[in-house]
């Protein structure tokens, strides 16, 4: 098959009223498209990835609108409609794959750009009738589910293998389950919890909903057992040094991605008042508590996002959520096999403030 027929088909599932999303991707860049609801009628949304900056842009429906983009030559297409999903492949020779299969489980209604905003996971779902959660909770998960879609690439493993560390009341297993699925992903995801009430409740709520491929297990972050090689690793607010065992075990799992939205940075603060800066200057940003706590969460991510690369990983820093619904809406974002050199940031950090970042001291059991 030629570009031009393969290119033909893309065109017209990108055109057509009945598209959900496509998603290509070449080497380190990734690019989104969406159909949206402005005023002025049907628009697509385009968002482009680097890996540093995304970039967003609405266009009309119409020819001109996705020849730019297909004149890219985006190694991976993946496009999903109400139909069907058409998937396009470019190997290193040049030899162009082109096939068809069924259409998502799940069909999205149509979102608006100047109305409504689209969710992935609607809070008003009847999932959340079983597994409860206020409606700050839900916004909360629903922009995580975007942060992991947005993650992910349009090609994933048969077989995907998720775990949610200090998971709660798993809201967020609950609803990953439920959207990974919908994207027609066989999944399998567990839980991990300390508590033994919180895995009998969440085992409960698993079986009434059908989730077979959902379980729960009680124990500590790192010590949990969770049987066979982790994909993804989530963690939704794991109290302080909780966020760091949940990513030194996602290291220790060599996870290809990872998500962690940390809560409160204890540890660094605690250590910030017990040590002076090398520069008698810096001790303006820890002399008031206010400003050293505010501190300790911007060091505390910094320290995480330069080990995490030091890993092998490329990672990123985001707001994933408005702020109005949780303080805490930081989220780190960590991919496998794209590293970036963390050079002497790290090493700069520790000695000038004096800390011992809790991930590093548990990184180093790995063998």
């Amino acid at each position: 098959m030629t570009w031009e027929e393969a290119a033909a088909e893309l065109r017209d599932a990108l055109l057509s009223e009945d598209l959900i999303r496509a998603v290509a991707n070449t080497g380190s860049q990734r690019l989104t498209v969406r159909p949206i609801a402005v005023k002025s009628g049907p628009a697509l949304q385009i968002v482009t990835e680097d890996g540093v900056r995304p970039t967003t842009k609405t266009v009309p429906v119409t020819k001109d609108s996705v020849e730019p983009i297909l004149d890219e030559r985006y190694r991976n297409w993946h496009v999903e409609t109400a139909r069907q999903t058409v998937k396009v492949q470019i190997s290193k020779k040049g030899r162009v794959l082109l096939s068809h299969g069924a259409p998502p489980a799940v069909v999205p209604e149509r979102a608006g750009h100047d109305r409504e905003k689209r969710h992935l996971l609607d809070p008003g779902d009847p999932l959340f009738d079983v597994i409860g959660g206020d409606a700050r909770k839900r916004r909360q998960v629903d922009a995580f589910l975007r942060a992991l879609d947005a993650t992910l690439p349009a090609e994933v493993p048969d077989k995907l293998r998720v775990v949610d560390l200090g998971c709660g009341n798993a809201y967020l297993t609950f609803a990953a389950y439920r959207y990974l699925t919908g994207r027609g992903l066989d999944v399998h995801l567990t839980g991990v919890d300390v508590r033994e009430d919180q895995r009998e409740r969440n085992t409960r709520l698993a079986r009434e909903l059908g989730f077979a491929d959902v379980d729960f297990v009680a124990g500590t972050i790192l010590d949990a057992q969770v049987g066979g090689p982790v994909d993804v690793v989530l963690a939704l607010h794991a109290c302080d040094t909780a966020t760091d065992e949940a990513l030194a075990r996602a290291v220790e799992w060599d996870a290809r991605w990872i998500l962690a939205a940390p809560c409160c940075h204890k540890d660094i603060s605690r250590q910030l008042r017990e040590h002076q800066p090398t520069r008698p200057e810096a001790t303006a940003l820890t002399r008031s508590g206010i400003l050293r706590e505010r501190f300790a969460d911007v060091l505390t991510d910094a320290l995480r996002s330069s080990i995490l690369r030091e890993h092998g990983y490329a990672v990123d820093v985001v707001e994933f959520v408005d702020s109005a619904h949780t303080p805490r809406n930081l989220l780190l974002k960590a991919v496998r096999g794209n590293p970036e050199s963390a050079g002497s940031d790290y090493q700069a950090l520790v000695s000038e403030w004096g800390v011992r970042p809790h991930l590093a001291e548990l990184l180093h059991r790995i063998p």
